[in-house]
Parts: C-alpha cells; sequence; structure tokens
C-alpha cells in the first residue's frame, strides 16, 4: 500500500496529474495553481463547490453581521442616529444572506471550475493507497482515480458535538443551522463563548432573539488577550444577550420533536430555549479518508511539513491543506497555504527543486507567527500575532503598550463616546512587532498593516516613519510608537 501507485495505463481508472479531495476555497485554490502549471486536475467533492466559507460560514454569517454593524455605526453618530426610527429587518437581512450564499447553490463555483480545465468529480472521495482515490458517486458506483504526482486533502473540519445526554435526540444547531436558519429562534441558547458563539449571539440578537451564551471559563474569546473578551461581553450584555460564564452544560432534553430544549446544566439548573447552538470547536473531517490506506490513522489531524506534505507517507505525494492539518483554522490562512501547496506540486511535477528559503516560494511561514484575525462582533476585534501571554511562554523578552483608542481623533470622529482599545507586543531584544489586538467600532480595516509589521518583522525605528493619514484611525499607530518610545 504505500508502493508507487498505479501505472498510468490502468484502464480501470481515471488518471489525473493531480487529484484535490473537497473542493471548497482551500481545494479550488490548491487546483487553480497546478492548472496554472500545466497539470490536469480532478477535483471531488460531496456537497456544493465553495465548501464551508460560502455557504455555511463566512459569506452568510458576515451577511447577517454586516447589517447590525451599519444600524450601530449610524446609531453611535449625532445627525445620523436621529434619522434611525425603527430596528433591523430581519427577512430582508435574511433575503440578502440567501442571495451571498448563491441559495445554497453552486452553479457559479462550478462554471468557474470548468473555466480553468480542472475536472470536477461529484461524490465522497477517500484514499484507497498510494496516489488512489475511490469516489463513492451520487448515483450509488464508485468510481476509481489516479494521481500521477499528487493527492492534495482539502476536506477541512465539521462542528464538534459533544456527546452528552439527550443531544443526539435534541437535534442542536451547529454553526451551519445558525447560518442558514430561515427565522428569528424566539429563544436561542449558545454553548461555548469562542468565534462562532460570540458573533451568532451578536446576528440572533440584533434579529429578535433572546440569546443565552453559556460559557464554561471566565470570559469569552479566551484565546485572545484578557481585554478581549471583557469588552465583547460588555458589548453583548448591553446589546440584551445574557452572557454565562463558569458553567457546564450535562445534556440536553427535547421531549417533543420540534419543541422546547432543555439545557441541562452543572449544578442542577435547566435552561428552556427554542433551539441550542453548540459552538465548542472544530474536529477534522478525515473518518472516513480511507487514511488507514496509507499508513494514518482515521478521524486524524493530518501533521504536515511546511510545504503542505503530509508526514509519515512515504514518497513526498500526499498534501493536507487548509483546516485539516489544524495550523491555523481560518479561510483566508485555508487559502495562502493552498497557493503554497499548488505552486510546490507544480515545482515538483516538473522536476524544480523546491524554494525552502524562510520566505521561498514553497514555503508556509504566515501561519506560523502572524496569522490574522477580525471577529464581527459589536464591538470588533482584531488581532495578528501573538499575545503577551503567548510572547512570554515563548521565551521572549517583550513590552507590551496599551492605547485608548477613543483618544484618537479618527476614532472620535467615527462614533460619538467611542470606546476602543489597542495593544502592540513588542520583542524588546529583536526590536520589532511580534502582536497586535485592537477592539473597537470599525477596526477590521486596521488589522493589515499590523500583520504586514509583524509578518516581515519590520523594526520599531522604521514604522516610526511610516506616517499615518490625519484624522483617520490609524494614526493610532503613532500614538503607540510614541507611547513606546516614552
Amino acid at each position: 500500500m504505500h508502493g508507487n501507485g498505479p501505472a498510468p495505463g490502468d484502464l480501470d481508472m481515471d488518471v489525473f496529474d493531480v487529484i484535490v479531495i473537497g473542493a471548497g476555497p482551500v481545494g479550488e485554490n490548491v487546483a487553480d495553481r497546478t492548472r496554472a502549471a500545466g497539470l490536469t486536475t480532478g477535483v471531488v467533492e460531496s456537497e456544493l463547490v465553495g465548501g464551508e466559507c460560502s455557504y455555511w460560514a463566512c459569506m452568510p454569517s458576515k451577511a447577517l453581521l454586516r447589517p447590525v454593524a451599519a444600524l450601530s455605526d449610524a446609531r453611535a453618530v449625532a445627525g445620523s442616529r436621529e434619522a434611525v426610527t425603527g430596528g433591523l429587518d430581519t427577512g430582508a437581512v435574511l433575503a440578502r444572506r440567501d442571495e451571498f450564499t448563491s441559495h445554497w447553490k453552486d452553479d457559479g463555483q462550478v462554471g468557474w471550475l470548468d473555466s480553468i480545465g480542472a475536472v470536477l468529480i461529484r461524490g465522497r472521495g477517500r484514499l484507497a493507497g498510494a496516489r488512489q482515490v475511490e469516489v463513492d458517486t451520487p448515483d450509488g458506483g464508485v468510481r476509481r482515480l489516479a494521481a500521477r504526482h499528487a493527492v492534495a486533502v482539502c476536506t477541512g473540519t465539521g462542528a464538534m458535538v459533544p456527546d452528552l445526554p439527550g443531544v443526539a435526540e435534541a437535534k442542536p444547531w451547529t454553526s451551519r443551522e445558525a447560518t442558514s436558519a430561515h427565522k428569528a429562534p424566539g429563544h436561542l441558547a449558545i454553548v461555548g463563548g469562542g468565534v462562532v458563539g460570540v458573533e451568532m449571539a451578536t446576528a440572533w440578537r440584533a434579529l429578535g432573539s433572546e440569546v443565552t451564551m453559556l460559557i464554561r471559563g471566565s470570559a469569552p474569546l479566551p484565546r485572545m488577550e484578557p481585554f478581549v473578551g471583557e469588552s465583547v461581553a460588555q458589548g453583548l450584555t448591553e446589546a440584551g444577550v445574557k452572557v454565562r460564564t463558569g458553567v457546564n452544560v450535562v445534556g440536553l432534553e427535547r421531549p417533543v420533536p420540534g419543541g422546547v430544549v432543555g439545557v441541562l446544566l452543572e449544578d442542577g439548573q435547566k435552561i428552556e430555549a427554542d433551539e441550542v447552538l453548540f459552538a465548542t470547536g472544530r474536529t477534522p473531517r478525515t473518518q472516513n479518508l480511507g487514511l488507514e490506506t496509507v499508513g494514518l490513522r482515521p478521524g486524524s489531524w493530518l501533521d504536515v511539513d511546511d510545504s503542505l506534505r503530509v508526514q509519515g507517507v512515504d514518497g513526498d505525494w500526499l498534501y493536507a491543506v487548509g483546516d485539516v492539518n489544524s495550523r491555523a483554522l481560518l479561510t483566508h490562512q485555508g487559502k495562502y497555504q493552498a497557493r503554497i501547496a499548488g505552486a510546490a506540486i507544480g515545482a515538483s511535477a516538473q522536476g524544480t527543486q523546491l524554494d525552502t528559503r524562510p520566505w521561498g516560494a514553497h514555503v508556509a511561514t504566515a501561519d506560523l507567527r502572524a496569522v490574522p484575525q477580525v471577529v464581527f462582533t459589536e464591538p470588533e476585534v482584531a488581532a495578528v500575532g501573538l499575545t503577551a501571554e503567548e510572547a512570554h511562554r515563548d521565551g521572549r523578552h517583550v513590552r507590551v503598550v496599551d492605547y485608548d483608542l477613543g483618544q484618537v481623533a479618527g476614532a472620535s470622529l467615527y462614533a460619538d463616546g467611542y470606546r476602543g482599545r489597542a495593544r502592540m507586543v513588542v520583542d524588546v531584544d529583536r526590536g520589532y512587532l511580534v502582536g497586535a489586538t485592537f477592539v473597537g467600532p470599525g477596526i477590521g480595516e486596521l488589522l493589515h498593516s499590523a500583520t504586514i509589521a509583524v509578518a516581515s518583522e519590520v523594526p520599531i525605528e522604521r514604522l516610526w516613519h511610516a506616517v499615518p493619514s490625519y484624522p483617520t484611525m490609524s494614526e493610532i499607530w503613532l500614538r503607540l510608537l510614541e507611547t513606546y518610545r516614552g
């Protein structure tokens, strides 16, 4: 099972240079790069071409959240707030969301695959040995594929639902149901305080639902700077969300299908809701992927090197790209990895030596120390790189600089009584930023400047000469640097 794979002349197989399993944004980008390298590429997809991001995550969630932010912005400024006479039109928001998901039809994405010359194979794909893939097709058959050069696994992750009493019968929401629901539940209970939890609490509360968040820890967004969770919890509470921390859910009960859900807590309390959303993490979609046929463990995350090649498999032919390798579970990071992997596959197929320098064309470095993320809550959160705690754990000598965003002219113009905070984490010994975090309305667009500074290791003294425009929120950089210099 670990040999050189099938002979290209095997008449029982469809042979491609490259086979991509999974046609989400990551798989699409791998296929785009391998086709650009002149390699024949087959793309296997069991659901909708465009994947989780297009239909159940990034696009629908942000389509739900944008009207919330727009209304909040209008209410934050004297003159425009007087023009706001009502709340959100839930039906219009949901209809706009449906437009962004193409009504859960993938014709446009299929057309794009056709335009680059990739071949779409509908069905559930799995590995069947070295460079071999079997596809269970919609008509009940099995289609056998072979790859001359590489197979790229781009199957992503699925929602992790804990195995608690009553969960199977209660049929709780996951992120998919939360972003695709066609009406606002009267009362939504959300278990978990990560990004999905806080974003969906923000959206559905604004769309009319009573929302209760049940968080095991002391605050939401625990992996970010502590002030982030505090600010987001305050914003949610002011919006009318009930944020309960230090609670542990031990079971569900739903005696009548489609009826009220009882959420059972460890302390004996029960909370009743119309729907309950489990936002408790992600798990790799590798359980039925045939990993055992190449010596790997089914259901596991796939360990890769910096060129996205799976470790522990002979021959350097198997790649794992995007969430499935657990390096950085974000769409933009997966697409970045896809560009690297596609280039690496193309170079290997052409017999070209891989460029493995630290910033070379065939190594992924941006998912190690400069990962950017925006959380679209009220207030918004944007962060890149290491938190202060992570930097200390990393053994770095750092200085942390905080600044009140409300004291920046651009922010005070953005909203009356602007509340926000910025932090930069500086490696003092090396003289450059290793992390930055912003909290406040409209700060998402600040993040890319911070990402460039962190990823490029721009010296602090050099940043001093990057002059921000006045009066914009980007002037926060001047204030942070002034504070650092004392």
